[in-house]
């Protein structure tokens, strides 16, 4: 073997070598236990950061550790690569979204190759690829048959400069997430999925997820936000006729205390008024513009104007008048509100504010119809002011008052669900196209399964005016399937989140090309271990949930739910520099190009390196691309080798935690290596020598070491199990101090079983160097297929053992005898103890306790 640790050498080569033996090509496999580990889809943004290092290598130190103890693993990888930033990009440079997304994919497909994960390459997709989306637009038209997929105007959120509707949580104070600009409320036909058709199921299951981390359940059952309460119509009889205004509400049971409805601003009703009112369409116009999130309109000012029209009280009869307000969601509920300002925050700063009647329903003492306390709302206070209903508490009035409502057909009780029906259409177009012609005689017809897909044009340069299919003739005119007239396709794409939803299904079965998934997927659902960051607890994962649901139903797919196990990973932090250019614009310096100043620890000046002019310090933070403080991993994989890479990952925090950089600890993880690799030189010859070895001969410095192996390799196996790969890197380290650095002929045995031991235990987290000195030291060919190692308890039992002596109950020493001592030899020991004579001296021993294996205790007078 050579006598120097070269990364880059055994890298390539143990590459290589994975590569002509498809070492990582999975199969089904009846015998074997099967094992489905995977991380989150990456977008092919150009380039692989620390984040996705760190994400992958935790996927891949669990497939090689569980493909070592014999299970049948399977983990793929392929590209989220439809979307915004690929037409932003490509308008940018002037060159067509797919040039630039395949391009991307190629070197980034390189980088995680260079880090040797363990990956089915022959599985690989790409969600811009035909024969990909064509089954996201075959799954529409078959969710549309069932009517899980529709068509309905609504009104959503519109980016004037993107020109695409954005989801409430990508407007931020009014404006777009990415452009800034100043967010639209625009009514326009959409595609939608009836993801609230499964909001119980989603719900309910949530319980059967023991795998999940409970703060991802919690955030999934508040996104869907089940609540139970009434709905409550409030007769209107405004524009010449009878009609009511519906609320939903969670508190029925105050509503004698209602003394005005609210409605959003794009309420049917407000927009009826809107329509001759200039000054309510004015007010409507500002609301459009701004937050649309419930954390925006729970903290802007809560404001309103009166629409002049009065609504009747369903019980008592009672004119209320009625108001737009913007601090009124159209996405929940009806879109409107019974306003019960006495025992509701915001009902009640508004009423303040405008002057409206505040009227208390619920016991308090000492109510204060100026200043509001949260008891205002509690809901285990009694009814007051309620006629008949006084007295009632929560649950009798709710009851009552909705028995009542229904007997007159004005209201029920009714579950409510905070989820909405998933808008799936986007105006933009590097997105799969939603599989529809608009034919003029013939409305709205499906595209045949045997003309899918429909095929993106991938030449298309966006302008940034538009969606450039609406241009493009050669896609947009054709005939209509079922007339044979002209007709023109659906421009529209679809949300990229539905190429997301159901990836991991699609890789089970990636080669067939006349079905969706087969009975291949039954093999492999649901995944064992997903892996990614909390940023998507959320919507993919729920989406993904809903979708594998669908499948499910349409017997495509046994699994009810498509991850066992779910690891959010923590983020990658470093330290991020900036200046402030005269006209106030930050421009941000990358770590590299700064040299620091510190002090106690903290830093206290820095000033760049190619100019020496000083830079500001903003703390640590999450690399990121826009304020230059990433990492880019083909520079440290270059420096220290991928081996290096990957222990450092795994070493600086647990896998949950975040991750600060530090070129100081990968410098210490590439010595570490360079320390096994050492030790493997110095002791080759000897561990080819090695032969069947009976312990029980071994001497006493021998077995002490040996046990000290053998607790590390229990304890890296707990670990592993409870994936804190950083504390079994640390147990790796201890079996490479407990073996000896220059082993005598004696220590043949110990040092052989030793470094296998170690070797095994690092393969799945420094895999290249594993491979290429287990073959060197003549253990096998190839480490992958060692079996892994387990602890001998025999081992573990020591010759010796410590026992704490106290006197009179009191520690007062420790003494060492051999493990088969009698109890008179104990004793024996415990009293010559030196300090636990300085304690007895004097005084009369009346008895001596033995606690076999733990302690003694001296009872003296």
């Amino acid at each position: 073997m050579k006598d120097q640790y070269r990364p880059q050498d055994i890298e390539s080569a143990a590459q290589a070598r994975w590569t002509k033996q498809r070492a990582f090509a999975a199969s089904e496999d009846a015998n074997k236990p099967k094992y489905y580990c995977l991380s989150m889809l990456p977008y092919p943004s150009g380039k692989l950061h620390m984040g996705h290092v760190r994400n992958y290598t935790i996927g891949d130190v669990i497939t090689r550790q569980m493909r070592m103890r014999g299970f049948n693993v399977l983990q793929p990888m392929g590209w989220d690569a439809f979307g915004l930033p690929a037409e932003n990009a490509a308008m940018q440079n002037n060159v067509p979204p797919a040039k630039w997304t395949y391009e991307n994919i190629a070197y980034m497909r390189e980088q995680l190759k260079a880090l040797g994960f363990a990956i089915d390459w022959e599985r690989e997709l790409a969600t811009c690829q035909p024969d990909y989306y064509k089954w996201n637009q075959w799954f529409f038209l078959r969710m549309r048959e069932q009517g899980i997929a529709y068509k309905k105007t609504g009104v959503v959120n519109w980016d004037p400069v993107d020109q695409t509707v954005l989801a409430n949580e990508q407007v931020i104070d009014g404006r777009g997430w990415r452009t800034g600009a100043e967010v639209e409320k625009r009514e326009m036909p959409m595609y939608y999925l009836n993801i609230t058709r499964y909001a119980d199921e989603l719900l309910n299951a949530l319980d059967g997820l023991d795998g999940w981390p409970e703060r991802v359940k919690t955030m999934q059952a508040n996104w869907i936000g089940k609540s139970e309460g009434a709905e409550i119509h409030f007769p209107c009889h405004s524009f010449g006729g009878d009609s009511a205004i519906k609320v939903f509400t969670t508190r029925a049971d105050t509503l004698m205390g209602a003394t005005y409805v609210a409605v959003a601003a794009e309420h049917p009703l407000a927009l009826k008024v809107a329509a001759n009112n200039s000054g309510v369409a004015k007010f409507i116009e500002e609301c459009r513009k701004g937050g649309t999130t419930e954390a925006a309109i729970a903290t802007q000012e809560k404001r309103g104007m009166p629409l002049g029209i009065e609504a009747e009280h369903p019980l008592t009869g009672e004119r209320l008048p009625v108001w737009v307000a913007n601090y009124v969601l159209m996405n929940y509920g009806e879109g409107a509100v019974m306003a019960v300002p006495a025992h509701d925050e915001r009902d009640f700063a508004f009423a303040n504010k405008y002057e409206l009647p505040i009227k208390q329903v619920v016991a308090c003492e000492n109510y204060n119809d100026t200043e509001w306390r949260d008891e205002y709302s509690d809901k285990q206070r009694l009814l007051v002011n309620s006629g008949k209903y006084d007295g009632l508490g929560f649950e009798a009035g709710t009851d009552a008052i909705a028995a009542d409502l229904e007997a007159k057909g004005l209201g029920k009780k009714r579950v409510n669900f905070r989820l909405r029906d998933w808008g799936i259409s986007r105006q933009r177009f590097w997105g799969c196209p939603i599989p529809l012609i608009h034919c003029e005689a013939c409305g709205e017809v499906a595209v045949p399964d045997e003309q899918l897909p429909v095929t993106l044009p991938e030449d298309l340069v966006p302008d940034g005016s538009g969606n450039p299919l609406n241009k493009c003739a050669e896609f947009l005119n054709v005939k209509c399937p079922q007339c044979g007239g002209d007709a023109k396709r659906e421009t529209d794409t679809m949300d990229t989140f539905v190429d997301s939803s159901w990836y991991f299904l699609r890789y089970t079965s990636s080669d067939n090309h006349s079905a969706m998934v087969d009975a291949r997927a039954d093999y492999w659902m649901p995944v064992d271990q997903y892996i990614g960051g909390i940023e998507h607890a959320i919507l993919h994962l729920l989406y993904s949930r809903f979708w594998t649901k669908v499948m499910r139903d349409l017997d495509l797919l046994q699994a009810d739910e498509p991850f066992r196990n779910l690891l959010t990973q923590g983020m990658v932090l470093n330290h991020i520099f900036f200046r402030k250019e005269s006209a106030g614009r930050i421009e941000y310096v990358p770590p590299g190009d700064v040299d620091v100043e510190y002090d106690k620890g903290e830093i206290v000046s820095a000033k760049r390196k190619s100019d020496g002019a000083p830079v500001e310090y903003d703390g640590i933070g999450t690399m990121s691309k826009s304020k230059l403080n990433g990492v880019d991993p083909q520079g440290m994989v270059e420096q220290y080798g991928a081996d290096a890479t990957r222990l450092f990952m795994m070493f600086a925090a647990p896998p949950e935690q975040t991750l600060e950089w530090s070129d100081t600890g990968i410098e210490g993880a590439w010595r570490f290596l360079k320390k096994v690799w050492q030790f493997a030189v110095d002791n080759c010859a000897l561990m080819g020598d090695a032969k069947p070895f009976d312990w029980s001969k071994a001497s006493d410095d021998v077995r002490a070491a040996r046990r000290d192996i053998h607790e590390a390799l229990k304890q890296a196996n707990a670990d592993y199990e409870r994936k804190q790969f950083n504390t079994v890197v640390s147990a790796a380290m201890k079996i490479l101090n407990a073996l000896p650095k220059q082993a005598t002929p004696d220590e043949a045995a110990l040092v052989s079983e030793g470094c296998s031991i170690l070797l095994r235990l690092l393969a799945p987290i420094t895999p290249h160097i594993a491979q290429q000195l287990w073959s060197d030291l003549g253990f096998g060919d190839d480490i992958i297929d060692a079996a892994w190692p387990e602890h001998d308890d025999a081992a573990l039992k020591s010759n010796v053992i410590e026992l704490v002596v106290q006197v009179n109950g009191k520690l007062r020493g420790r003494v060492s005898v051999p493990s088969a001592a009698d109890r008179e030899a104990i004793e024996a020991a415990a009293m010559n103890d030196a300090n636990v004579q300085r304690f007895v001296e004097g005084r009369t021993v009346r008895k001596v306790i033995v606690v076999p294996g733990k302690l003694v205790n001296v009872v003296v007078a």
